[in-house]
């Protein structure tokens, strides 16, 4: 890890130089930020994490401007009111309440101008600060996954997209009352500004406070919809940011928001999870390094090179995993033994991989559930749940695959 530079003052300056800056570059900040977890020690996690608090508001003159251009200059008449004040801003766009003459609560999230433009050169201007800040060895190739970002980006920032996606997790959602999706307002939705329900809720981080009880519910729904997404809906919200969830405590529902960053699960990637969780259940370490493998998690130079360290992580993640009864998030000692084991491995360049990137955004979600579970230090029997999911839709599907 020393390689990385990853000293408090280079993320600083990197923190400072992302937040000055609008759209895709905010954005990938903020993933940094979000994806660091608990490998990054916590003092840059720290610095880090203002990007997802420091967005800037458009000026009242420049919102006008923006949403003449995309209703009309008489805008204002379809509204009986329009709170010109946003209630949240975020990478590329900000939230602003509204109702109209039907007496409908709306919430509008309008895109800053120029970020759907700006994206390509965005994220090239981000790989280079973190080439330049020495974040990352110039011996790795992260083409792929810079045309990637750009591409999910693009999505993002088209929220006819996203509108369609929210509409369509509705619908997969309709039979679960334990979750609300904001419906959608074609009428006053277009590519640069979405419409859509406002549903009331309080941030999902309030519930620090909240009874143990409660936080553990919480956490076990949404672990269960990171479980139908991956092997049911074939789909899946990947941006596992805490602001995407709203907790309603009278209903005790679960409001989800921001559905930009769905995308499609591949057969492959289902299965190659399938295939690790069901090696992990059964304690079997040699099973789980092939599986781990074989869906693209660890690179065969790691396993070559680093035999033994590689068992020694997988020991301890399979101790965790087959503990009896519910794990608790809140106990991370054995995270600080992986980070140790790891920072041997990552210090040799020779045994570095990139997994796919299908998988690297599906393993961002989980692990930023888990992550959620930790803050909330929440107590699940994932094992059980696992267990469940395998048994449902994953025999067959297991069986295929040998």
């Amino acid at each position: 890890m020393s390689d990385l530079l990853l000293t408090p003052g280079n993320a600083l300056k990197l923190a400072d130089r992302l937040s000055h800056l609008r759209g895709a570059a905010m954005k990938l900040g903020q993933m940094i930020s979000m994806d660091a977890g608990d490998v990054l020690p916590a003092e840059l996690s720290e610095i880090l994490s203002r990007l997802r608090d420091n967005a800037r508001h458009m000026p009242p003159a420049q919102l006008q401007k923006v949403l003449a251009r995309q209703w009309g200059p008489d805008w204002r008449r379809r509204f009986r009111r329009f709170d010109a004040t946003p209630i949240a801003a975020a990478s590329i766009g900000q939230v602003h309440r509204a109702m109209t003459h039907d007496g409908d609560e709306l919430a509008i999230k309008v895109q800053y101008p120029g970020v759907a433009e700006s994206i390509d050169a965005d994220v090239d201007n981000v790989a280079t600060l973190l080439r330049i800040s020495g974040m990352l060895p110039r011996e790795l190739d992260i083409t792929s996954l810079l045309t990637e970002a750009k591409l999910q980006l693009h999505e993002e920032a088209d929220y006819l997209r996203e509108g369609a996606q929210m509409t369509r997790f509705g619908e997969l959602l309709a039979g679960s009352p334990e979750f609300a999706v904001p419906t959608l307002y074609p009428a006053f939705t277009t590519d640069r500004v979405l419409a859509m329900s406002f549903i009331a809720g309080a941030p999902i981080e309030t519930l620090e406070s909240a009874p143990q009880q409660t936080r553990d519910t919480v956490m076990r729904t949404l672990f269960g919809l990171v479980l139908r997404e991956l092997f049911e809906f074939g789909v899946m919200q990947t941006d596992p940011n805490f602001a995407n969830y709203r907790y309603q405590a009278d209903s005790g529902r679960l409001v989800l928001l921001d559905f930009g960053a769905v995308r499609p699960i591949s057969p492959a990637t289902s299965t190659g999870y399938l295939c690790l969780l069901s090696a992990g259940l059964t304690g079997d370490r040699d099973r789980v390094r092939d599986a781990a493998v074989a869906a693209g998690f660890l690179g065969e130079a790691a396993v070559r090179r680093h035999r033994g360290l590689v068992d020694r992580m997988i020991d301890v993640i399979l101790a965790q995993l087959n503990r009896p009864g519910p794990f608790d998030f809140g106990e991370r000692a054995f995270v600080g033994t992986l980070r140790e084991e790891g920072a041997v491995m990552a210090a040799d360049r020779a045994s570095w991989h990139i997994p796919p990137v299908d998988t690297l955004f599906a393993q961002r979600k989980i692990s930023g559930t888990a992550l959620l579970a930790a803050r909330l230090k929440a107590q699940v029997d994932v094992r059980t749940m696992i267990a469940e999911r395998l048994e449902t839709n994953g025999n067959d599907r297991l069986s295929a695959s040998l």
